[in-house]
Formats: structure tokens, C-alpha cells, sequence
């Protein structure tokens, strides 16, 4: 219970003290300063994400980070647990990255801001026409040599494995012919979902080789790169 307490502090202290840095960068951001305001923000969010990960004692594996490109548009393809996976996503990506999250996540103080600083993008589900608006502004900011991170299961797994993902939710990297980097999480469920409380557990991040979307075949490439990258994190949480 106490280690509850902590973290939990933790996460809304600290996104209060550390909101006034986020709103700075987005001021330099309107200013023209894009590109370092988008490493300013994703480097406090690091930091903030490592310093959480430190406080749960939880051990951390960290593999393939070498299969990140250092420069260039490019989208994370995630499995999706818990909400955990953020806190290792921003920690272990090593690049400016933005969410592409469910529009009841806006309404949430604090958490939407950052993910709005971030970068991220609010995707409303039931207005195809809105989505699309979305889906072209994360495009132009992939294009732009920015990152993304999809959640392609559509909600969170909750300990139920890798469930079947949504062809759809790829269309923000196929539209923008980004590289792919599936990536296989394991552990956020099991950290405080499972039990409504803190309970120890081990962290394992695996970036797999990228996926070029370019010379990906003509037809229903949604569902093609869906099934491919549904297999390639399904082996790698299978050999875990």
C-alpha cells in the first residue's frame, strides 16, 4: 500500500511541478522552434519516466535499441497491457515521439496536456471525417522526420496476451510510408492493474527489426503489415 501511495504522488506531483517547463516549450514551439522544443519536451518526459520506473524497484530488459533509426519519420507499433507501457515507451524510445490516443483520454487534466505537448493526437473513433484530420497531422509530422507510437489492439490487453488488432489504426504509417519498429512489452499489467496495488514485478522492452512500409505490396496493405507485425510481437512475447 505505502509503495502505492508513492507512486502514485509521484506521477501527480510531478506532472504539476514540471507543467510549467512543458507550456515554455510549447510557447517556443508556436514561435517557430519546432524541432528542439519537440527534444526539449521529450526529454523532460524521459527523465520523468525513468525516475518512475527507479521508484517501483522494478528490474528493467531493454532489447534491440539498435533497431531504432536514429533519424527520419518513423512509427513505434505497440503491444498495449497496461498503462504502464507509456511510462516504458517514453523511457527507452530515445526519440521525440507522440501518442496517437482515444479521445476520452482528453478530458483528463494533466495527462492531456502532456500528451498534447507531446505531440500526441486524439483520435475520435465514431467521426471518420475528424479522425482523418488527425490522421494527416500526425502524417505531416512523421513526414517531417517526427515519431508516433500506435496502439494497433485498440484498448488495453489487462493480462489477455496480444489481442487482434485493427488494420485501420496502421493507416497513420502506411499513409506516411514511415518504417515500422514493432515493439513487444511485457509486465505493465502486472504492476498495479492486476491487483489494484503495487506488486513487484520485472519490465521487458523489445524493439524489433524495422519494417520498411515502401515495399510493401499493392492490395490491402493495411491488413498485410497488420498481420505481419501482429506475428512478429506474438513470437517475441511467446519466446519470453
Amino acid at each position: 500500500m505505502f509503495m502505492t501511495f508513492i507512486v502514485f504522488a509521484y506521477i501527480g506531483i510531478s506532472m504539476v511541478i514540471l507543467m510549467p517547463f512543458g507550456m515554455i516549450s510549447m510557447f517556443f514551439h508556436f514561435l517557430g522552434l519546432k524541432k528542439p522544443m519537440a527534444h526539449f519536451t521529450y526529454r523532460i518526459a524521459q527523465v520523468w519516466a525513468l525516475v518512475l520506473i527507479k521508484i517501483t524497484r522494478c528490474p528493467v530488459t531493454v532489447n534491440g535499441r539498435e533497431n531504432i533509426p536514429k533519424k527520419g519519420g518513423i512509427c513505434f507499433v505497440s503491444n498495449h497491457d497496461g498503462y504502464f507501457d507509456i511510462v516504458l515507451l517514453l523511457a527507452y524510445c530515445g526519440r521525440p515521439i507522440g501518442f496517437v490516443a482515444k479521445k476520452e483520454l482528453s478530458f483528463v487534466p494533466f495527462l492531456n496536456a502532456w500528451i498534447f505537448m507531446l505531440g500526441g493526437l486524439f483520435i475520435d473513433r465514431g467521426k471518420a471525417r475528424k479522425a482523418m484530420r488527425k490522421i494527416s497531422r500526425g502524417v505531416k509530422k512523421i513526414q517531417a522526420g517526427g515519431g508516433m507510437i500506435i496502439f494497433p489492439e485498440g484498448h488495453r490487453s489487462r493480462g489477455r496476451g496480444l489481442l487482434p488488432f485493427h488494420p485501420g489504426s496502421l493507416k497513420l504509417a502506411t499513409t506516411a510510408e514511415a518504417p515500422i519498429v514493432p515493439v513487444a512489452l511485457e509486465g505493465a499489467y502486472e504492476l498495479f492493474e492486476k491487483n489494484y496495488r503495487y506488486s513487484r514485478t520485472s519490465f521487458k522492452v523489445t524493439f524489433c527489426e524495422p519494417i520498411d512500409t515502401k515495399i510493401l505490396p499493392s492490395g490491402d496493405r493495411k491488413q498485410v503489415l497488420s498481420d505481419r507485425i501482429f506475428s512478429v510481437i506474438k513470437e517475441q512475447l511467446d519466446n519470453s
